[in-house]
């Protein structure tokens, strides 16, 4: 009987869906129209559709804008009093242009994701989360198939 009690009392309620914003830093500024969906009681899909821009403060010539969109599968775990944390896996596809010495390139990309981050659930349909996304692959637009963001979300629950 303890055990259904303990399991009842870490149970959390995510909502089923929720929209907002993503702002993140990708080398860059980058913002995310965002939407989780339910799959269970502790369970989530994320799906985030992005702009993205890179500057070259080096001044080798680089400036480069990207669109992604990108697919994770969280598991959510309470924490306290309307606070959670979650992890997930998931991956993405994504186009950029990159202007180089006067010269404008194009090309699409794939990548490998994980993520995790803390949330807060507000007694109003308000959830803030605080994220740290790497993300691998990439086809040349990460350097070294590799780069990461950390990014401030808020999101309408319903």
């Amino acid at each position: 009987m303890s055990l259904i009690a303990s399991v009842s009392m870490n149970a959390q309620e995510i909502s089923k869906n929720a929209l907002g914003l993503r702002l993140g830093d990708s080398g860059g500024f980058g913002t995310e129209i965002t939407y989780q969906r339910a799959l269970g009681n502790s369970t989530r899909l994320e799906l985030d559709l992005g702009w993205r821009n890179r500057k070259d403060f080096n001044h080798n010539g680089y400036d480069d804008n990207a669109i992604k969109l990108a697919a994770l599968y969280q598991w959510v775990m309470n924490i306290d009093a309307g606070f959670n944390w979650y992890v997930g896996v998931g991956g993405g596809l994504g186009t950029y242009g990159y202007d180089y010495n006067n010269d404008h390139y194009n090309d699409t990309f794939a990548f490998a994701a994980g993520d995790i981050g803390i949330e807060y659930n507000f007694d109003i349909p308000l959830l803030i989360s605080l994220d740290f996304r790497p993300e691998f692959g990439g086809n040349g637009y990460y350097k070294n198939n590799y780069g990461s963001d950390i990014a401030l979300s808020l999101r309408y629950q319903f």
